[in-house]
């Protein structure tokens, strides 16, 4: 994947499980937010997209989202100016039954309450949820998610985590997320980027049990066993690499 005329991503090779959460982990500027792009085609890439068996590779963002792909990116991506009513409303896509707001109201009974309220004037933790319910209202055969409890206080990254479980019982998950209490509640399996290339794919609890794995992948001494608003943020450095275990193929990318 070439970006302003760089490689960013030298032959990423990832699967995401076709149950539960995929954990896609990294230190900082590991490539992380670029390899979803890439998958969504919000960025040029080459190499093989595969969906449910499908290449996917060639089409466009939008297509990609007809196609059953939720996304909530890593800045929430809200219209500020809209309503939360119309927010989820502009997410409504034709021709897959009705949209389950029954099932978003439920997880997140306040942005029906606040659903006449302007989007910008809501706090982080609130946006975040209207991003995540988004991904809800439609039958999705993905949903990808993006930092989903950065800079979140510790009760709304409770909240959110609860609903990302919640959704992962219906739906994939691949979560791209640096709070290993989080990582640690949600994720089966995980991959490692390193410098743009997939460094460790394996279970995740496997993973986090590993203090020298942590630290040499992810930068930590050890993952953290503390409740999921607990932190911790891995810092840029090199990478390492493992075998790759069996899972159902839904992504790859080449530079």
């Amino acid at each position: 994947m070439v970006i302003g005329g760089r490689h960013i991503l030298h032959g990423v090779d990832l699967d995401v499980a076709a149950s539960g959460t995929t954990a896609l982990l990294g230190r900082n500027g590991a490539g992380k937010t670029t390899t979803v792009r890439g998958i969504l085609g919000l960025v040029p890439r080459t190499g093989s997209v595969l969906l449910a068996g499908a290449e996917t590779v060639r089409l466009a963002t939008h297509a990609l989202v007809r196609h059953g792909v939720g996304y909530a990116p890593e800045d929430r991506g809200v219209f500020a100016a809209l309503t939360v009513a119309e927010n989820l409303r502009l997410a409504e896509r034709p021709g897959t039954g009705e949209p389950a707001y029954g099932l978003v109201h439920e997880l997140f009974p306040e942005l029906k309450q606040r659903a006449r309220q302007a989007a910008g004037t809501l706090s982080g933790g609130q946006q975040q949820m209207v991003a995540i319910a988004r991904t809800l209202l439609n039958g999705n055969r993905l949903i990808i998610a993006d930092e989903p409890t950065k800079g979140l206080a510790p009760k709304v990254v409770t909240e959110v985590t609860r609903v990302l479980e919640r959704a992962a019982e219906a739906v994939p998950v691949l979560l791209v997320e640096q709070n290993l209490a989080v990582v640690r509640r949600l994720a089966r399996h995980c991959a490692v980027l390193a410098d743009g290339r997939t460094a460790h794919r394996g279970p995740a609890a496997e993973l986090l049990a590993d203090p020298d794995a942590t630290r040499r992948l992810l930068g930590v001494g050890h993952a953290s066993r503390g409740r999921t608003g607990d932190t911790r943020t891995p810092s840029p450095a090199a990478p390492a690499h493992t075998a790759a275990h069996p899972a159902a193929r839904t992504a790859e990318a080449d530079a």
